[in-house]
């Protein structure tokens, strides 16, 4: 058996369950086709997709049908000579014959290229292709421009946003008086100082007798980012629904200033729109906001930093509705979405996310989710929900509910959280933290033992210690743990 071989048949099995479907990752064949041109297509774009993917023959929507021998020697020498002759740069693809439910499969391994876009030999850059929603499309000029920098090892902190200015149109341009404030500098006197500074923060680049704007300058600190026109759509959006649904908009703000210098005003204004719960605190009734602020500050701020730049046509929003909050940027988590609590700190943007840390913006060593899950434990809401699509990450907040109204989802993940919280913090979970954390009383322990053992059933937690018998004492950690 391949070393790949397991990683295969996991997405063939994701693609057939609970009903079929076609994924990124995974594209079924019944037989080879005789369509030359659209088999180097599906190359072209595996090759180019994150990841790499397979091509499975023997499939007939959804339905295993299997191959024959003289099948299997056929679609292993069309497409290997696919891949040498009909691509720029030529690929080398593996392949492994399977037996899966009494049939013999064959899957094809194609690797993510390095050096990318791969596209048609018969055509130019510009025919290259990209898995999309379960299926293979023609890559647009901003996807294709995006790959190469990539290829290339080009960050996008160091990309040139506006080039050819002259001093006084630099600094029209930059909000150069928040850099100062941010990073408690006194200014200093003369252009050609608060450039000197600019430049050496790699916000700004000289250019002979003219200065250039990287992206990086843009992101933190346009005075207005709608002024850059390939970095307009990287403005934060901030939309306020009527109800749960989103059939009626109430309100939306597309935020203009740069990251950094417009996110205090930025939280303050998501803050002004949510509803508050009404306490009553030794006889005075106070007003409390429903969600927290620090979970708010974290979650704004990873969307910010986190975000992969070269999806084009999107940016990061945050969208209100009665009953809850979701906050999304574009591109997947580079951390698996059930380890964010105890995975170490990555960033696609490190230029960006260590200037954001030194002014205070995100957290130094990544403890930001680990705050946001403990202060939705001290405001007694449901736990948050992490998700990702095919381009996006989103971060979903729920209003409080009390544990009656809670579905089983929203038990398990809470566990599992609170769990994980626990583990991080050198402690592990029992019945009473469980308690404590739904605000369940003593008498109904059976409920936190419920709760418990649809978690560990789910596979997301597991006893500390198998042999201990007493479920008085028994205490529990993640699945990872």
């Amino acid at each position: 058996m391949k070393n790949w071989e397991n990683e295969a048949i996991k997405w063939l099995e994701k693609s057939l369950k609970p009903f079929p479907q076609e994924l990124n990752q995974i594209d079924w064949k019944l037989a080879l086709s005789e369509k030359t041109e659209r088999l180097s297509q599906h190359l072209s774009a595996f090759s180019n997709y994150e990841g790499g993917g397979f091509l499975v023959f023997g499939i007939d929507n959804g339905e295993i049908v299997g191959i024959t021998d003289g099948d299997c020697d056929k679609i292993i020498k069309t497409l290997g000579n696919i891949a040498r002759q009909n691509l720029v740069p030529p690929i080398v693809i593996d392949h492994a014959l399977v037996k899966y439910r009494e049939k013999d499969i064959i899957f094809i391994k194609i690797d993510e290229a390095i050096e990318k876009p791969i596209h048609l030999r018969n055509g130019s850059i510009y025919d290259s292709f990209v898995r999309s929603a379960g299926q293979t499309r023609k890559m647009d000029k901003q996807e294709i421009a995006s790959l190469l920098s990539k290829s290339q090892g080009l960050k996008f902190e160091d990309g040139i946003s506006r080039s050819g200015l002259s001093a006084e149109e630099v600094l029209k341009l930059i909000d150069f008086a928040s850099y100062f404030d941010l990073a408690e500098l006194q200014m200093p006197d003369g252009n050609e100082a608060i450039l000197n500074t600019l430049t050496s923060e790699k916000l700004v680049r000289r250019n002979g007798d003219f200065f250039d704007i990287t992206n990086l300058g843009v992101i933190l600190f346009a005075k207005n980012i709608e002024n850059f026109e390939n970095l307009g759509r990287k403005a934060v959006r901030v939309i306020v629904y009527e109800d749960k649904s989103r059939l009626k908009t109430v309100k939306e703000f597309t935020g203009k200033k740069g990251y950094a210098s417009g996110f205090e005003s930025l939280i303050q204004f998501i803050n002004n729109l949510l509803p508050a719960n009404e306490i009553i605190k030794t006889a005075l009734r106070t007003n409390v906001k429903m969600y927290p602020e620090i979970a708010i500050r974290e979650l704004v701020a990873n969307a910010l930093i986190h975000q992969d730049f070269y999806i084009t046509g999107t940016g990061p929003m945050i969208e209100i509705f009665s009953d809850r909050i979701e906050i999304t940027n574009p591109g997947q988590p580079l951390i698996d979405t059930l380890r964010l609590l105890d995975s170490p700190p990555q960033s696609r943007n490190e230029k960006l996310a260590s200037i954001m840390r030194r002014f205070n913006v995100c957290e130094e060593r990544g403890s930001g989710i680990d705050k946001v899950v403990f202060q939705t434990e001290l405001f007694q809401l449901p736990a948050p929900d992490f998700s990702k699509s095919e381009n996006h990450f989103k971060v979903i907040l729920f209003a409080h509910k009390n544990l009656s109204q809670m579905n089983k989802g929203d038990k398990i993940r809470a566990c599992y959280l609170h769990s994980c919280l626990k583990y991080v913090s050198g402690e592990k979970m029992n019945n009473t933290s469980l308690r404590e954390r739904f605000n369940i009383e003593e008498k109904n322990y059976p409920i936190a033992s419920n709760i418990i053992s649809e978690t560990v059933d789910a596979g997301l937690i597991r006893p500390y210690d198998p042999n201990n018998k007493s479920k008085r004492y028994i205490t529990y950690v993640p699945f990872w743990a």
